[in-house]
């Protein structure tokens, strides 16, 4: 099966270490900022924030849907994610991610069940899987009255 699906989003500064980001046909633009402890604005969204929303939009849709199609009832399904930064010698990363899914069912039998179904989420929800995925760096450097130049990096982050 090869199949391939591209998502693109764009990010414009608007501020000192802040932005805007956006991507055709979704709404709304978010407004983002790096965190207050590294000199961002307090009150907006930070890319460790949407990095987190990623994953816990990934692992909530990945659970609803193995339910849809295992033919699984569950009343309500709540998860909070905590991403522990950490410093390190390369410098700051994500340690670890833990996802606390609070998942309300009707009946004491379907416990064993909805744990595997929460596990099996947590071990196939594509977010996470995608944490050490390599990054590709091709920037465009643009100077005034000059024809752009494409240059094209390829590297990965180490975890």
């Amino acid at each position: 099966m090869d199949k391939q699906y591209t998502y693109r989003v764009r990010a414009d500064a608007a501020a000192v270490r802040g932005g805007v980001a956006t991507s055709d046909g979704i709404q709304p633009a978010i407004a983002f900022s790096a965190p207050p402890e590294f000199q961002g604005e307090a009150g907006r969204w930070t890319p460790e924030h949407l990095f987190l929303a990623a994953v816990a939009g990934c692992f909530v849709s990945t659970f609803s849907g193995m339910a849809q199609f295992s033919k699984f009832e569950f009343l309500s399904l709540h998860l909070e994610v905590e991403g522990v930064l950490r410093k390190e010698e390369t410098g700051w990363r994500f340690a670890q991610v833990n996802l606390h899914p609070r998942l309300t069912i009707a009946q004491e039998k379907d416990r064993e069940r909805a744990t595997r179904l929460l596990e099996k989420a947590e071990q196939t929800c594509l977010i996470a899987r995608s944490i050490n995925s390599k990054t590709v760096l091709e920037p465009e450097l643009i100077v005034e009255g000059e024809v752009p130049e494409l240059e094209k990096l390829e590297h990965s982050i180490p975890v």
